[in-house]
């Protein structure tokens, strides 16, 4: 497939987008939101795939939703029903890779603000380059959130925290964001795609049928009352039982050497 403001790379295990719009600061264009849709399509499905990442090109990861085209679809008559469409859009395309289902790694390269600090929130785990700043920014444009920061964000970091990053549109340090619990790693800016690489090595060494299980049993379980969720993570466990995958885990532990997952 070819993308016009992204670059896919299909690895078999894992899977890597790279924004590619470094001179509009990688923002999210209409265009970016159907190149990242087309890019999803198949994934989902992937037996053998066992992780997505996502960084950008230049020094942003993404500086939200593209300003100029949000400029641009406020001139016509049916400006608010066009300006909808692409907010609906970049909603459910949060969503959808908020449920992949393997872990999404946000690689966080530079500047992730706006609609790129929720295109973070959306992934499951966050490595961040020394340099990178995050932030909020929509109260320095006179915008609201539309891409689900006032409902991701204090639910990873808490109400008063997330109220600090929303109303002052402040771009903080990664280390910061790290100590607040939105980061897993902070590390070297030259550093950071080996620390991805490390990551991804780790996932793709595990059951992708397992990681699936895990992923839905913390998503689903957070929103479920304790004894619901404990029951649903052994129906879970039951259904991982079945499989190939946790045969052949205590088989390569009996036989002492690494086991050959097949996510089924």
């Amino acid at each position: 497939m070819s993308f016009e403001t992204i670059e896919f790379t299909d690895y078999g295990k894992s899977a890597a987008i790279r924004l590619n719009r470094p001179e509009a600061l990688n923002s999210i264009s209409p265009q970016m939101a159907d190149d990242l849709d087309r890019a999803l399509d198949g994934l989902e499905d992937r037996r053998e795939l066992c992780a997505l990442s996502i960084t950008g090109t230049g020094r942003a990861f993404c500086a939200g939703a593209d300003l100029k085209a949000a400029q641009a679809r406020m001139q016509g008559d049916d400006a608010a029903a066009v300006n909808a469409q692409f907010l609906e859009h970049l909603r459910r395309l949060l969503l959808r890779i908020e449920a992949f289902p393997v872990p999404v790694i946000a690689a966080v390269n530079g500047l992730a603000l706006a609609g790129g600090l929720e295109m973070v929130l959306a992934c499951d785990l966050v490595l961040a380059a020394e340099s990178a700043k995050l932030g909020d920014a929509h109260a320095n444009y006179g915008l609201v959130p539309g891409g689900g920061s006032s409902v991701r964000l204090p639910r990873k970091i808490g109400p008063t925290r997330a109220k600090q990053l929303i109303f002052t549109g402040e771009f903080l340090p990664a280390a910061t964001l790290m100590e607040w619990g939105l980061v897993n790693q902070v590390v070297a800016d030259d550093a950071l795609p080996a620390a991805v690489d490390e990551l991804i090595g780790k996932l793709a060494s595990k059951s992708p049928i397992g990681l699936r299980r895990m992923k839905r049993m913390i998503d689903d379980g957070l929103d479920q009352p304790l004894q619901s969720a404990l029951r649903y993570e052994l129906s879970l466990n039951a259904q991982q039982a079945l499989t190939h995958d946790r045969n052949e885990g205590l088989a390569a532990f009996n036989e002492k050497r690494e086991p050959k997952f097949e996510g089924r």
